[in-house]
C-alpha cells in the first residue's frame, strides 16, 4: 500500500496565502514609491544638476567653525541643591553639555528654548562647599 501526500492543513493554506499577500503588496510598493520620490525630488531640483545645487550651499571653513563650547562656573554652599545654567550664542543651538566637578547631578538637559544647558546639582557635604564648571556644545 502506497502513502500519498498530505494535503497541507487549513491553517497552512491561510498562512502561505497572507505571506503571498503581504509579499505582493511590497513588491507593488516598491515599485512605486521609489519612482515617485524621483519625481518630487526632481521638482524641488527644478533641473539643476548636482554640481548646481552644492554650489547654492557654502562650505564651511572648518567643522570647528559649526561648533562652540562655551562655559560657566556654578559653586554650592554645604548640603545645597541648585539648578545652573549655561547659554549658547545668540542664534545657536545646544547639542549637548554637562559639568565638572564633585556634585551630585539630578537632571542634565537642554534648556526650553534649545540654546542653553541646565543641570540641577547638589552638595552632599555638610561641611565644605564644592564648585566646578558647566559646559555645552553649541552649533551653528
Amino acid at each position: 500500500m502506497m502513502k500519498g501526500i498530505r494535503l497541507p492543513n487549513p491553517a497552512m493554506v491561510v498562512a502561505m496565502l497572507a505571506l503571498l499577500v503581504a509579499l505582493s503588496g511590497t513588491a507593488v510598493a516598491a515599485g512605486i514609491v521609489p519612482k515617485a520620490k524621483v519625481a518630487l525630488n526632481a521638482l524641488k531640483l527644478q533641473g539643476k544638476t548636482a554640481a548646481q545645487v552644492a554650489a547654492l550651499a557654502p562650505a564651511p571653513t572648518s567643522v570647528g567653525g559649526l561648533v562652540a563650547i562655551k562655559t560657566a562656573p556654578w559653586s554650592l554652599g554645604a548640603g545645597a541643591v541648585n539648578d545652573f545654567t549655561v547659554a549658547c550664542d545668540s542664534g545657536k543651538k545646544v547639542s549637548g553639555g554637562g559639568f565638572d566637578g564633585v556634585a551630585l547631578a539630578f537632571q542634565s538637559r537642554p534648556g526650553s528654548d534649545g540654546a542653553s544647558w541646565k543641570v540641577t546639582l547638589a552638595n552632599l557635604s555638610d561641611t565644605a562647599s564644592v564648585s566646578g564648571t558647566l559646559f555645552a556644545a553649541c552649533i551653528a
